[in-house]
């Protein structure tokens, strides 16, 4: 049976038809509509969008028999208020057979993320879920993060909760198995190991450091790891070890030994204990003063690869079993799902969603609510993350909360950002230049890692993108030095560059450039009046430019970041140009101090006197012995 994301899925405009109503926006007009529908309506399984007198989509259903579930909207007496009130407002519908109920829901999960009704419950973080890529495309595969169509080829590992989680995951890959992450045009024109292999994150196979075949194994090793298989990896590892200390070479059972140290220990800090459950998802339901919030746990091979909150929305009124069943319908419209889903309470329709899911992925799924065992334990923690998240969340009420939720829903953001960098730059043609770095966190400006980078390079003074390469290449480079595996807090979650696509594009090059791809961007150019009015454009990485209203939050939050980053950088460059007044060519002089500087120009009035007085005339300058005197002559004119 085909499915609405197989090739061969039915036409929804040969199956669909409308029939539009007429009269007043009021509920006995409604009703009138819907039996217009009615008389002409099928018992097949199907969906049913109900649409007001514009033709936008109030909801969309699903039905076994379309002819009597839409038959129940007529009968108004017996409707929540929530659907007295969408019915008032339809006007029209727009029906869609099926083959199947199963089918029905799949396409009804399409659709609502499709038109998101507002009387339809809706997984309100909607945006896509990050992978793990194995490529198979190349000699020498690479690992890396992915979002989006799977069109690359090779192996997907997932979803992670979140990019940190990839992150953690790719950096524990990097120091187990030494794989490169870098890109193919990066490989190919590497002269030199890069720092990660200086590091120990990359076993160099850009300049033969390693035969294609050895790099093959460490794959093979990386995919049982991600495969769950990692106590055979911890045996294979330790025989290894001892192959090497057998044969003497204490350098390489030394390296072994660091790889075996760090599997240890990414062993030792998962969260949950998920040994021996395979692949499962984990969904917990909280449900306090109208507001819900599933929590999700997703294991793979047996490894907690992170868990997220979700707070759907249009929850008033909806039954939690069915908010949960909407829930996952829409979840797994975009995640392949696993297996087994485990659950504290059992969805609205189980049976159906985990035909619906099976059919989805082409493997029985089962969908179970644990009442002992271990499993039991799984979901007690994932019900306390639930309580604690809805906790978290409904007291989140001050203005800078309300402020970074938005910030992240706009720009799609993974989440609320622990630490904001935000770069600029300054100078005077080039003179005195100097790069600013600002950081920010939910608490406010934290003025303790703001930081300035007078320009090494003098040819760089001049061009800002070169400044903003030298501002990275330290910043950055220093960071993958110090702290690799980002667990010291001084990783930015996001980044603001001050400027348009190009500065955005060239920022994101030079962190490519350094193998460093998962740091998110944003760039702040003024509007089409130059920022008169009041308007920022603001470009996204994915090519997306965002305009918001001159009175908005976001605005005015996103202003205040860049502003302060002009404010330290312009500060900063006036500091250094008035030291550069008060700087005299005296002080270059070797053996030159701030009393003898005084002296001297109390005697001869500028620096460029004493700069063309002849020697007998330093000499007789107070304070200046006839050795002192004859240096500074050397000085100027040898």
């Amino acid at each position: 049976m085909s499915t609405p994301q197989s090739p061969d899925r039915f036409n929804e405009d040969k199956a669909s038809y409308t029939v539009r109503g007429a009269g007043t926006p009021d509920i006995d007009a409604g009703v009138e509509a819907i039996r217009n529908v009615l008389r002409t309506l099928p018992t097949r399984p199907g969906v049913y969008r109900m649409q007001d007198a514009r033709g936008d989509v109030l909801y969309v259903g699903k039905a076994r028999a379309l002819r009597n579930r839409v038959g129940n909207y007529t009968q108004v007496d017996r409707l929540p208020r929530r659907l007295q009130r969408m019915v008032s407002q339809t006007r029209s519908m727009t029906i869609v057979t099926t083959n199947s109920e199963a089918e029905a829901l799949l396409l009804e999960a399409q659709l609502i993320k499709r038109f998101r009704p507002p009387y339809n419950v809706l997984l309100r973080d909607d945006k896509s879920f990050p992978f793990i890529l194995l490529r198979e495309d190349h000699p020498f595969p690479r690992v890396q993060k992915h979002r989006g169509a799977r069109k690359a080829q090779g192996r997907y590992y997932g979803p992670f909760a979140s990019a940190g989680s990839v992150t953690q995951t790719i950096n524990a890959l990097q120091k187990l198995f030494l794989l490169r992450s870098c890109t193919d045009s990066f490989f190919a024109n590497r002269s030199r190991p890069c720092l990660l292999y200086q590091i120990k994150r990359c076993s160099a196979p850009c300049v033969g450091r390693i035969d294609e075949a050895a790099y093959g194994e460490l794959v093979r090793d990386a995919q049982d790891f991600l495969g769950g298989k990692s106590t055979a990896v911890q045996k294979k590892l330790g025989a290894q070890m001892q192959a090497a200390s057998e044969r003497q070479d204490f350098e390489q059972a030394a390296v072994i030994r660091d790889r075996l140290k760090a599997l240890t220990f990414i062993q030792g800090s998962q969260a949950i204990n998920a040994e021996g459950l395979g692949d499962a998802d984990i969904f917990a339901l909280a449900a306090k003063n109208g507001a819900m919030c599933i929590q999700a746990f997703f294991i793979r091979g047996g490894q907690n690869w992170g868990h997220r909150s979700f707070f759907p929305v249009h929850t008033a009124e909806v039954a939690e079993d069915e908010v949960l069943a909407s829930f996952m319908a829409q979840f797994y419209e975009e995640v392949p799902p696993p297996r087994l889903v485990l659950a504290d309470r059992q969805p609205a329709e189980c049976e159906l969603m985990a035909q619906a899911l099976s059919e989805r992925i082409g493997v029985k799924v089962r969908i179970e609510v644990p009442r002992r065992g271990e499993r039991t334990r799984l979901i007690k923690q994932a019900q306390r993350n639930a309580i604690e998240a809805l906790d978290r969340r409904l007291a989140e009420t001050t203005t800078q909360a309300r402020v970074l939720d938005d910030m992240v829903e706009l720009f799609a953001l993974d989440g609320v950002p622990d630490r904001i960098e935000i770069y600029d730059n300054s100078h005077i043609q080039g003179a005195h230049a100097l790069g600013a770095m600002v950081v920010a966190g939910p608490e406010g400006f934290r003025k303790s890692g703001y930081r300035k980078f007078n320009m090494k390079n003098p040819e760089t003074s001049n061009d800002d993108f070169a400044m903003m390469r030298e501002m990275f290449e330290r910043r950055f480079g220093r960071a993958a030095r110090e702290d690799p595996d980002r667990d010291g807090g001084e990783w930015p979650d996001l980044v603001l560059i001050d400027g348009g696509k190009g500065q955005l594009s060239a920022a994101r090059a030079m962190l490519e450039d350094m193998g460093i791809e998962d740091v998110c961007m944003i760039g702040i150019a003024k509007g089409p009046h130059h920022g008169r009015d009041g308007r920022e454009v603001f470009h996204l990485m994915d090519g997306r430019e965002i305009s918001l209203p001159v009175n908005h939050p976001v605005l005015f939050y996103m202003q205040r970041l860049r502003d302060e980053a002009h404010r330290f950088a312009i500060g900063a460059h006036r500091a250094k140009r008035s030291k550069a007044i008060t700087v005299s060519t005296l002080d270059e002089v070797p053996g030159i101090g701030p009393s003898r500087k005084k002296a001297l120009l109390m005697h001869f009035g500028t620096a460029k006197a004493v700069k063309s007085a002849a020697l007998e005339d330093l000499q007789r300058a107070p304070g200046v012995s006839r050795a002192v005197a004859q240096q500074i002559f050397d000085y100027f004119h040898g």
